[in-house]
């Protein structure tokens, strides 16, 4: 009797077992198809690009053909954590990759430091801010006394653009501004302006005029990014894309030009950003480099060679090499379309004029040796 009934009860079981499944994989559908999750081909790739599946396809074919092993480290991760992580995104190791996304601020603590400088660590990495379109707008009393333009420059008014323009320097993040050039603003949020003059702009009017003035020739673009972005009912994470066209426009009607500078300052204060050399004020500088493109060892090389260079003569003027994917920022920067772009930061939101003048100074001649060296390489 007891048998018979074990005999009647499992095939109930099994089937309830069925049945619930059923009731939740149809269930699990219903929410994927109905719910406001917005699952497209952009968000699906990115979990992929960021997950370990490639470790667990390698896992697999290690199990399947045994000549693998023989170069498989014997802590090799288990194909359940590697499935995990894949399906997840999320690594069981590293928090960041979960509290990152639900934090604001803590993902910048993924960037990598490629190259360490003075004083450089997790925390005082850079910082990006972003606030509303309207604020990159608002028009700002300039304080003029301290854009008062330094005699150097004025001996490089009469230098000669050469016809081959060779350097395009240009700012996705144009309204990024400086605290002592705007009446009133303390804080970094506030450091944003439209005035060529208290922007990245007048960054990049400088350098220009230190690498023409040794002889090579630049392209700057000193469009005003955020009007663009705003006509075009884009926010600030669009600024990428807007810059990329006019890069390309530029690549495409000069077949010279072959470094991309695009010039940002940082949101650290003038402790972080700013160091001491022979008696002299600077604002430091360091260099992005995005890993999500195909040029991504030769700008992290070519960012590392200037850097090396930058120390070697002045020592702490560099904050170092970042490394950033697209989970901290862009990921790509447009470097991908030379394989000598460059991003640089100049300084934060406190420097002022002559520290900027005596780092692009600085970086110019170094900038230019490199420039030159090469140029005599390759005849």
């Amino acid at each position: 009797m007891n048998n018979k009934k074990r005999y009647i009860t499992t095939p109930i079981r099994y089937m309830a077992m069925l049945l619930v499944g059923m009731i939740l994989t149809f269930s699990l559908v219903a929410f994927l198809v109905t719910s406001p999750l917005n699952f497209t081909s952009r968000t699906v790739n990115g979990i992929i690009g960021n997950s370990a599946i490639d470790q667990v396809l390698k896992l697999a074919l290690n199990s399947e053909n045994h000549y693998f092993y023989q170069k498989q480290s014997m802590n090799s991760p288990s194909l359940l954590k590697l499935t995990f992580e894949s399906m997840t995104n999320f690594k069981i190791n590293d928090t960041r990759t979960l509290l990152g996304r639900e934090l604001p601020g803590l993902s910048i603590y993924n960037t990598e430091i490629a190259v360490a400088g003075k004083g450089t660590n997790i925390t005082n990495l850079p910082v990006e801010s972003g606030p509303p379109l309207d604020i990159y707008l608002k028009d700002r009393e300039i304080a003029e006394e301290n854009l008062k333009q330094s005699e150097e420059k004025g001996k490089h008014e009469d230098a000669i653009n050469p016809k081959e323009k060779a350097v395009y320097i240009y700012h996705s993040h144009s309204w990024e501004a400086f605290l002592p050039f705007i009446k009133g603003a303390t804080t970094p949020n506030e450091a944003v302006s439209s005035d060529q003059r208290a922007n990245v702009i007048a960054v990049g009017d400088l350098l220009s005029h230190e690498l023409i003035n040794k002889g090579i020739g630049v392209e700057h673009n000193t469009e005003n990014v955020a009007a663009n972005l705003k006509s075009q009912k884009l926010d600030y994470k669009s600024s990428y894309n807007l810059t990329r066209k006019d890069v390309r426009e530029a690549m495409g009607s000069n077949d010279k030009l072959k470094i991309l500078i695009d010039i940002h300052r940082d949101s650290q204060r003038k402790p972080i950003t700013t160091t001491t050399i022979h008696g002299k004020e600077y604002a430091r500088l360091f260099f992005i480099v995005g890993k999500e493109h195909k040029n991504y060892e030769k700008n992290l090389a070519y960012a590392k060679e200037i850097n090396k260079k930058i120390e070697e003569n002045y020592p702490g003027l560099s904050r170092g090499v970042f490394i950033k994917g697209k989970e901290e920022g862009n990921g790509i920067y447009n470097q991908d379309i030379s394989d000598k772009s460059l991003l640089i930061e100049f300084g934060g939101v406190d420097n002022n004029l002559p520290e900027f003048t005596n780092t692009i100074k600085a970086f110019s001649e170094i900038f230019s040796d490199i420039y030159w060296e090469a140029e005599e390489v390759n005849g």
